[in-house]
C-alpha cells in the first residue's frame, strides 16, 4: 500500500469545501457487518497494488431508477454530472442548489477477509465516507503504518450496533485497528489464493446506458405527467422578450420545446465533460 498517496487522500477529504445502477448484480462476495463485534483483515487489493480502497459514484432516486452507477466509473459520458455542469455554469442560486442536489455520492469497497471465515475466501465491504476517513487516518498513522501487509499487517476490529442505538433505521459500524501484528495467515497456499481469487468492483457494477439516465433524469425533473409542460428547468432560462406582433417574413418560425432544449444539453464536444 502506498502510504504516502493514502495521506494525500486524507488530506484532500479533509480540506474545506469551497462553495461555489446500483444493484445487487449477483454479488456473492459482498461483506456486510452484523451488530455485535467482527474482526476483518484488509487484503491487498489485487487490481491496484498502490490502495485497495475502490471509490465509486452512485446516484440514488433518480426518476423511477432506484440507485444508478456514475458512468463516470468507467471513464464514461454522465449525462446527470454534465447537467450539474451546466447548472453550474449559471449564477443562478436555485440552479446551483439544484446541481448540489444532484452530486452522486462516493460509496467505498475493499478486500476483507473475516476473521475465523480465512477459507470463505476474500469478500468486497462496501462503506461511505465515515469509515473510509477512519481506515485513512489508521494507514496515515506511523505508528500503524500499512496494515494490508500480508506479514506483519495489523486485524481490523469491527463494533455494529442497530437501529435501537443509532436512532435510525440503520446500523452503525466503527472501526479500530488491532494493537499486534500478524501473518495474513499461516497456510501460504490459502494466502496466494486470498491475493488472486478477487472481485473487481468495476466488473461488477455496469453502467447503464447513456440515453437510459438521461430519461431518468428527465423523469427527475419533469414528474410524469408533467413532460408536456413548463416544468424541466434549464440553465439560464430566461423569460423571453415581447414579441412583435408583425414580420417581413412569411416564414412560420419553428417551434423550440422543452424536450428539444433538454436534449441540446447534451450534443456538446467531450471538451466540456467535467473530469
Amino acid at each position: 500500500m502506498n502510504i504516502d498517496a493514502i495521506k494525500k487522500k486524507l488530506e484532500a477529504m479533509q480540506a474545506p469545501k469551497g462553495s461555489g445502477k446500483k444493484t445487487e448484480n449477483n454479488y456473492p462476495d459482498k461483506f456486510k457487518p452484523t451488530v455485535g463485534k467482527q474482526t476483518v483483515r484488509v487484503v491487498p487489493f489485487k487490481f491496484n497494488k498502490e490502495n485497495p480502497f475502490t471509490e465509486l459514484k452512485f446516484y440514488y432516486n433518480i426518476g423511477s431508477k432506484k440507485v444508478i452507477a456514475s458512468p463516470l466509473n468507467w471513464g464514461e459520458k454522465d449525462p446527470i454530472a454534465e447537467f450539474a455542469k451546466q447548472l453550474r455554469g449559471t449564477n443562478d442560486k436555485e440552479n446551483w442548489k439544484l446541481a448540489k442536489k444532484l452530486d452522486p455520492k462516493v460509496r467505498v469497497q475493499v478486500p476483507v477477509v473475516v476473521r475465523g471465515a480465512e477459507e470463505d475466501g476474500v469478500k468486497m465491504w462496501e462503506f461511505g465516507k465515515e469509515i473510509y476517513e477512519a481506515f485513512l487516518q489508521l494507514a496515515a498513522d506511523e505508528e500503524v503504518g500499512d496494515f494490508t501487509d500480508i506479514m506483519v499487517g495489523r486485524d481490523i476490529k469491527l463494533t455494529t450496533v442497530g437501529p435501537e442505538s443509532t436512532g435510525t433505521q440503520y446500523n452503525k459500524t466503527t472501526i479500530s485497528v488491532a494493537i499486534k501484528t500478524s501473518p495474513l495467515y499461516d497456510d501460504d497456499t490459502v494466502v496466494e489464493r486470498l491475493l488472486e481469487e478477487q472481485t473487481n468492483p468495476l466488473e461488477t457494477y455496469k453502467p447503464l446506458p447513456f440515453d437510459e439516465i438521461k430519461a431518468a433524469l428527465q423523469e427527475w425533473l419533469a414528474p410524469v405527467g408533467e413532460e408536456d409542460e413548463d416544468s424541466l428547468i434549464f440553465p439560464e432560462e430566461k423569460k423571453a422578450a415581447p414579441k412583435s406582433n408583425y414580420s417581413v417574413s412569411t416564414k412560420q418560425a419553428s417551434k423550440t420545446t422543452k424536450v428539444d432544449k433538454f436534449d441540446e444539453i447534451f450534443e456538446d464536444d467531450d471538451d466540456d465533460m467535467p473530469f
